[in-house]
């Protein structure tokens, strides 16, 4: 006996966020999120993204037990503005059971026949700025901080069920040198040279305020070409600004400006968090802000997580600038292993950019599509 439950009450949405607590308890590989910080991700009073987007939570109970979630998400600006007539979902976690998976994705595909759209994908987040895709390779691999873990199932469910694969990222493991290889600062110092670029350094996160902005709009320079792309708003930007700051160490910031002090290109990297979030699981008290603390002031493993660089300068070897900083950045913090954040794996240019640090992909993930 499955019943399927809409989240209506805080007792349900807790239960909807603490489901994966359960369903992967003895999994070493799954790393939990703060529970804080999903419960106001999908609170509609806190998250800004409400303005343009509508979302409803589900429950699956067996046997008066949860057996599964899912998010099912209306993303006005992607249907009205971009012309995706697109439901999604995500937060999508389930037990062996495809009776029960089959269940809730039929909630999926009532909201979208609902509102007259022609296809569902997922799993999904409310936009292309956060977790996205089932694992389909790398379940032997932990997942990082801005990315869902999944058992090998998943995968299965959807094909069974008539899903097609419609984007797959790919991720890779970095090995950083014990120090920069000559022709990397010699190409460095002559692009400089050539299009007058300097890099902007900060000794504190006041510093890296103003520039936030200019990084976002970047950064909706960068992509807008790829799939997924939906425009990052100026409500999300101040709301990720919020939500991410305390994560962010100014040493491992990067930004190149141009003559005029224009931003032209940035990398943001982080000291690697997923140890200390999963021996924090899932509560920064009591001990698990000190793990996190502990992550940021000494780690020999970071993430990739954003890289921008402006249409006019792709492809004229800014990103040797880049990679300079980083690698001075990396041999001083001790770092020698760097993962990267999921790449579309038609995206080659940025795969292009790990060829010299023994890249190795160890993770794939898909969102699934079927037509309404």
């Amino acid at each position: 006996m499955i019943e399927i439950t809409q989240v209506s009450n805080p007792t349900q949405l807790k239960q909807f966020v603490t489901f994966p607590f359960s369903l992967y308890k003895n999994c070493e590989y799954w790393v939990p999120p703060l529970i804080k910080d999903e419960l106001e991700t999908l609170d509609r009073d806190k998250n800004p993204v409400f303005s343009n987007a509508e979302a409803e939570y589900y429950l699956a109970y067996q046997n008066g037990k949860v057996a599964g979630r899912i998010a099912v998400i209306i993303n006005h600006l992607e249907i009205n503005e971009l012309g995706k007539k697109k439901v999604r979902f995500g937060w999508f976690d389930v037990v062996d059971d495809i009776e029960v998976t089959k269940a809730l994705l039929e909630k999926v595909y009532e909201k979208g026949k609902e509102h007259n759209l022609e296809y569902a994908e997922g799993p999904v987040g409310f936009s292309n700025m956060e977790k996205a895709g089932i694992l389909i390779e790398g379940y032997d691999e932990m997942n990082t901080m801005i990315t869902w873990y999944h058992y090998p199932y998943y995968k299965e469910h959807f094909k069974q069920l008539g899903f097609e694969t419609q984007a797959t990222w790919v991720e890779y493991k970095l090995s950083i040198p014990p120090s920069i290889k000559e022709k990397v600062a010699k190409f460095s110092r002559i692009i400089r040279e050539r299009y007058g670029l300097s890099v902007i350094r900060f000794k504190n996160k006041k510093e890296i305020l103003p520039y936030v902005d200019e990084m976002f709009g970047l950064l909706n320079k960068t992509y807008n070409t790829l799939q997924t792309f939906v425009p990052i708003q100026q409500y999300q930007i101040d709301y990720y600004k919020e939500k991410y700051f305390s994560f962010i160490h100014p040493d491992y910031i990067t930004c190149i400006k141009d003559e005029a002090g224009k931003l032209i290109a940035f990398s943001i990297v982080m000291p690697s968090f997923t140890k200390a979030l999963k021996k924090a699981n899932g509560s920064l008290f009591p001990f698990g802000w000190y793990h996190l603390w502990q992550a940021q002031r000494k780690n020999d493993r970071a993430a990739f997580y954003l890289i921008g660089i402006d249409p006019e300068y792709q492809g004229k070897g800014v990103t040797a600038i880049v990679f300079e900083e980083m690698q001075h950045l990396f041999n001083s913090k001790g770092i020698d292993k760097v993962e990267t954040n999921p790449e579309l794996e038609e995206n080659t240019a940025v795969q292009l950019l790990w060829k010299d640090y023994e890249p190795r992909m160890h993770k794939r993930r898909s969102t699934f599509r079927k037509t309404l």
